[in-house]
C-alpha cells in the first residue's frame, strides 16, 4: 500500500481500478530546410492549422448536442489560439527566415509561451500553459499524421491516471465511466480541475509521480477532500473507505435535499449563499448546488490568451452565456484584475515593477489602459439584457479611484446608448474591499455604490503584510488575526451604515469554520466554490443570529488569533458532527 499526497482539485471519494492513460508521446524532428522548401513547409502548417480548426469545431459541436449547457465553451479559446496573428508571425518567421521545418518552429515557440505562462506567480495563469501545450499537440499531431488516444469508448467504470489531461481529453472523456482522476501535473485552477469539479468527479493533481506508481488493473482509491490517493490499499483502508464512500454519499444527499431551502438561520435572518467562477461552463455545478447565483466571475480568463487582448465581442459572447445559464439570478462579474501576480505572456517587461503586488495592478492597470477597460465595459454592458448582471470594480483605495472609475463607466453607457445600442440602466455597481485604506473608509465609499464584496485573500494578505505565497511565512497568514476581525466588522458596520449589503468571495466565507463568525458579524452573501454551498447552507440553518453574536462577542475579548483559532474549532467541532470526520 502507498499513500501519495497532492492536491485537492475536486471533492469526493472515488475506488476502483487504474486505467493508464499515456497520450502518445509527439516526438518533434528537427532540420534545415532549404530556400526552395519554405513554401511547402509553411502549406504544410497552414493544412495542419486549418484541420485542427475544423477538428476543434466538430468537437464542440458534438459535445454541445450531449450537453444542456456549453460545456466546451472555451474550446473557442482554443480556436483563437489557432488563428493568433502574433504566433503564426512567430512560426512563419521561424520557418522563413530560420529556416527550420514547421514542426519544430511550432514546438520552439509554443515552448517559450509556455515558459513564459509556467514562470508566472499566479496559479492560474501558469494553468494555461495546458490549454496552449493542448493546442499545439493537436497541430503537431496533424503535421505527423499521428491520432490522439480516444477516451470517448470506455467499457467499464475506471480511475483515470494520467501524467496530465488536456482540456479536449477531459470534455471528450466518459464521463459515467470515470469515476476518479489522478495526475502528476496540474493544480486547482487547471481545467482539468475546472471541469471535474463541474462533471463532480473526484480529483486529485499535482502528485508529480503517481504515474510511476501505478499499473493497470492496480486498485487504488481517489480522495478529492484531502488531497491523498492511496494504490493497492490494504484491507482495513479499503474497507474503511468504503464506509467513508457510502457515509459521503449519504451526506452530500441530505445536504443537496437542501437545495431548495433558503441559508436562513434558526432565528428567521436570511443569507444569500452564491458560487465563485472562473469560466462559463461552471454554472451548471452552481445551480445543482443550489447557490442563489454567481457572487464572483472572474474575468481574467479572457485576458491570458497568447497574442491580443479578448475581442468585445469574444467576451459579450462568454458573458451572455452565462447571464442567460443563471436565468434571473444575480451574476456578478468583476472587471479584469490583471497585474501583481497576474502577468500576461509576452508582457512580462510591460508590467515590470519592483513591488508589484502594490503596484499597477487590477483597476489602477484599467484606468491607465483605457482601451482594454472600455473594451470590456462595453462587453458587459451589452451582455446585461441577458439576465441580472452585477458589475464589481476591484482593489478600489479610496473615493478619489472610485468616483473617475464610475464616471469613465457612465461615459462608457452613454457611447453605447448614443449609438442604440440596447442595455439594462439599472445594473448594480459594486466594489471589492481588499486594501486597509478602503476597509477604514467603508462608510464612505458605501455612499457610491449598491454593494460590497470583501476579498479576504488580498485584505488579509495585506493587513497582516504576509505575501500568501510565500511558504516561509505562509504560517503567518491567518483569517482570524484580530486585526483582520475587526477590519471585517469596521467594513460591514460601513456598509449597514449606508444601508448596502456585504459579500465576500475569498476563501474565508467558504471556511465551515469562519461561517458562524462572518454570520455573527452581520455578513450578508457568502459567495464560494458550488461544492462548499450545501455544507455553509447547513451550518447556517442550525445555528441562531443570537448564538453567532455570542460568539463573535466572546472571541473579541481574545488577545491572538491562535487563542481565537483553538475556541472557535472547538465550539464548532462540538456542534457539528461533520467537521469532525
Amino acid at each position: 500500500m502507498k499513500t501519495i499526497n497532492g492536491i485537492s482539485a475536486s471533492q469526493g471519494i472515488a475506488i476502483g481500478k487504474v486505467f493508464f492513460y499515456l497520450d502518445e508521446y509527439l516526438r518533434v524532428p528537427e532540420y534545415k530546410i532549404t530556400e526552395e522548401e519554405v513554401d511547402v513547409e509553411l502549406a504544410r502548417f497552414t493544412a495542419a492549422i486549418d484541420k485542427t480548426r475544423e477538428e476543434l469545431k466538430q468537437l464542440k459541436l458534438s459535445i454541445n448536442k450531449e450537453s444542456s449547457i456549453n460545456e466546451a465553451g472555451f474550446l473557442d479559446a482554443h480556436i483563437l489560439m489557432l488563428d493568433d496573428p502574433e504566433l503564426s508571425k512567430l512560426i512563419t518567421k521561424k520557418i522563413t527566415e530560420e529556416h527550420h521545418n514547421a514542426e519544430w518552429a511550432l514546438y520552439a515557440v509554443i515552448k517559450q509561451y509556455i515558459d513564459l505562462l509556467q514562470s508566472s506567480n499566479d496559479e492560474y495563469i501558469r494553468e494555461r500553459s495546458f490549454d496552449l501545450r493542448d493546442v499545439a499537440r493537436r497541430v503537431l499531431g496533424n503535421l505527423l499524421y499521428k491520432k490522439r488516444v480516444d477516451l470517448t469508448h470506455l467499457t467499464e467504470e475506471i480511475i483515470l491516471i494520467a501524467h496530465e489531461l488536456m482540456p479536449s481529453d477531459t470534455l471528450t472523456m466518459d464521463k459515467r465511466m470515470v469515476k476518479g482522476i489522478a495526475t502528476d501535473a496540474g493544480g486547482k485552477t487547471s481545467h482539468t480541475a475546472i471541469l471535474a469539479r463541474a462533471f463532480e468527479i473526484p480529483a486529485v493533481l499535482g502528485l508529480r509521480n503517481i504515474t510511476a506508481e501505478v499499473r493497470n488493473g492496480d486498485q487504488i482509491i481517489i480522495d478529492g477532500g484531502k488531497g491523498v490517493v492511496i494504490v493497492n490499499p490494504d484491507d482495513e483502508t479499503l474497507e474503511e473507505y468504503r464506509q467513508r464512500l457510502r457515509e459521503w454519499q449519504r451526506k452530500e444527499s441530505e445536504l443537496l435535499n437542501l437545495n431548495m431551502l433558503a441559508a436562513e438561520t434558526r432565528d428567521g435572518k436570511k443569507i444569500l449563499l452564491m458560487a465563485n467562477i472562473e469560466v462559463p461552463e461552471e454554472t451548471e455545478s452552481v445551480l445543482s448546488h443550489g447557490a442563489d447565483g454567481v457572487g464572483l466571475y472572474r474575468s481574467e480568463f479572457f485576458f491570458i490568451q497568447p497574442g491580443e487582448f479578448a475581442t468585445e465581442e469574444e467576451q459579450y459572447q462568454a458573458y451572455s452565456r452565462v447571464l442567460s445559464s443563471m436565468g434571473d439570478k444575480p451574476v456578478t462579474i468583476r472587471t479584469i484584475d490583471l497585474g501583481g501576480d497576474k502577468i500576461l505572456p509576452g508582457t512580462a517587461a510591460y508590467f515590470e515593477e519592483t513591488n508589484p503586488i502594490l503596484g499597477w495592478r487590477s483597476i489602477r492597470f484599467c484606468m491607465t489602459r483605457k482601451d482594454i477597460f472600455e473594451t470590456q465595459l462595453r462587453a458587459l454592458l451589452r451582455a446585461s439584457v441577458h439576465g441580472n448582471l452585477r458589475i464589481m470594480f476591484p482593489m478600489i483605495s479610496g473615493v478619489e479611484e472610485l468616483e473617475q472609475v464610475l464616471a469613465f463607466y457612465e461615459d462608457v453607457k452613454a457611447a453605447l446608448v448614443s449609438e442604440g445600442v440596447e442595455i439594462n440602466h439599472n445594473i448594480p455597481i459594486g466594489i471589492m474591499i481588499e486594501v486597509p485604506s478602503a476597509a477604514m473608509t467603508a462608510d464612505i465609499l458605501a455612499r457610491k455604490v449598491k454593494f460590497f464584496s470583501i476579498g479576504t485573500n488580498d485584505l488579509i494578505q495585506y493587513t497582516i503584510a504576509v505575501d500568501r505565497g510565500n511558504e516561509k511565512i505562509a504560517y503567518l497568514y491567518e483569517p482570524f488575526h484580530p486585526g483582520v476581525l475587526r477590519l471585517l466588522k469596521m467594513i460591514i458596520e460601513g456598509a449597514h451604515s449606508q444601508s448596502i449589503p456585504v459579500a465576500m468571495c475569498g476563501e474565508m466565507a467558504g471556511d465551515p469554520y469562519a461561517a458562524v463568525i462572518l454570520l455573527g458579524l452581520g455578513l450578508d452573501v457568502f459567495s464560494m466554490s458550488s461544492f462548499s454551498i450545501p455544507e455553509i447552507k447547513n451550518i447556517i440553518r442550525s445555528v441562531s443570529m443570537v448564538e453567532a453574536e455570542e460568539l463573535v462577542g466572546t472571541i473579541f475579548e481574545m488577545k491572538s488569533y491562535q487563542e481565537i483559532d483553538r475556541f472557535v474549532r472547538g465550539w464548532m467541532d462540538e456542534r457539528f458532527e461533520s467537521l469532525r470526520r
